[in-house]
């Protein structure tokens, strides 16, 4: 799985954009967006919408990446963490289910 920041960084490149004119463009500091696209640092919810749109892709491709992101550094030294993600996955499914 790609992570966002390389996804957000492939987006740009593919319009030919510097970081500079994104970052004006989503309201968000240049430094910021160059961090959040070497993984360093996340971006708030609302300057993810905000990118989805500007890039003119679904805010759920970008949102998806970004609870991902978020769920593999909150588990990443746990040793338990699949059996965990396991038990949340049963949980999701049980609240969906009919």
């Amino acid at each position: 799985m790609k992570e966002l920041g390389e996804t957000l960084r492939e987006l740009r490149e593919q319009k030919g954009l510097l970081l500079r004119q994104v970052a004006a463009e989503i309201d968000m500091d240049t430094a910021l967006l160059s961090k959040i696209e070497r993984g360093d640092r996340s971006p708030k919810r609302e300057q993810l919408i905000k990118a989805a749109n500007f890039f003119d892709v679904p805010s759920s491709d970008l949102l998806i990446l970004w609870l991902a992101d978020k769920v593999s550094q909150l588990l990443a030294s746990e040793p338990l963490a699949l059996e965990a993600l396991d038990k949340c996955r049963n949980n999701f499914k049980q609240r969906n289910t009919p």
